[in-house]
């Protein structure tokens, strides 16, 4: 079989109709932005980002919040680097979700060179973008610049793991001055990679434990966006749609899987299968005699 194209170079400029809204509430928004692939909807995009150096702990709990998040239907944007953010990006390719890498360089460099397997496959389903459209990261500088891009494309910022001095805090200081939730992972007290995290749990970054603190977060399940750019096809698609009227109807309070099931338009087989699903990523409880709550 054929190899795919590659997806060509887009130039999004500031003044044009598909320029990503979120960056226009920056200070400094980029003029044009270079894309490969295609962005989600930013109201249904969650960055989560951390330290390159993850504990195995990191790792896991990146990839199930991504694997979670992604089943609801929210895409993922985080910076293609090693640890959190390559954890990250998999974990949404795992629930065939839309991940987007935001480069510190051109996107003719991908970096880290040995992540550039990674950064093809998000292009099936996501993209790549930058403010550079050709060429190596110029210095050290540009990571942290690149950073309020990943906190721009997002509606909510997740930190997993980050010692003191990490760069996932200037990730976590660029979601501040956005005015968009910002949300951390404990780790363990005597681990380095914690601190950071742990800092920014005292200076009031919600509590991150699972998919259902970031809905809290955002007030709730966005809407179907208008249109779906690389959002995943077929099943996967239809499996996240359904799960989004199964949270709707049950804005009203609890209701039983018989009334949800004809709520949603959905078979009761089905209904059962994406309430548990659903429940898995902390978003709905059950209650006893088969009913069930938003979480």
């Amino acid at each position: 079989m054929a190899a795919r194209p590659a997806p060509e170079i887009r130039e999004l400029r500031a003044d044009g109709p598909e320029y990503p809204v979120g960056l226009r509430d920056l200070s400094d928004p980029p003029p044009v932005l270079y894309v490969r692939g295609r962005l989600a909807d930013g109201a249904r995009t969650v960055a989560i980002v951390g330290s390159r150096a993850a504990s195995p702990y990191g790792v896991a709990c990146a990839l199930r919040l991504a694997r979670d998040l992604a089943g609801l239907g929210f895409a993922i944007v985080s910076g293609l680097a090693r640890g959190i953010d390559a954890a990250a990006h998999r974990g949404c390719l795992d629930a065939a979700g839309a991940s987007v890498a935001v480069l510190p360089g051109g996107l003719d460099a991908v970096t880290p060179r040995h992540h550039l397997e990674l950064a093809e496959r998000l292009c099936e389903r996501g993209a790549l973008a930058s403010e550079w459209r050709s060429g190596a990261p110029l210095g050290p500088a540009v990571f942290v610049k690149r950073n309020r891009l990943i906190a721009a494309l997002a509606a909510a910022t997740i930190v997993v793991e980050a010692a003191e001095r990490s760069g996932a805090l200037s990730t976590a200081a660029a979601a501040r001055r956005l005015g968009r939730p910002l949300l951390a992972v404990p780790g363990d007290i005597d681990r380095p990679t914690a601190r950071g995290a742990h800092a920014l749990l005292r200076r009031g970054a919600r509590l991150c434990e699972g998919a259902s603190d970031v809905i809290a977060a955002l007030g709730g399940v966005p809407g179907p966006p208008r249109s779906a750019p690389g959002a995943a096809a077929g099943g996967d698609r239809d499996a996240a749609a359904s799960g989004l009227r199964l949270l709707t109807a049950l804005e009203q309070g609890p209701r039983s899987t018989e009334s949800l099931a004809a709520a949603a338009g959905l078979g009761l087989e089905q209904a059962l299968a994406d309430l548990l699903r659903l429940e898995w990523a902390g978003a709905v409880r059950s209650l006893p005699g088969q009913r069930w709550i938003r979480a």
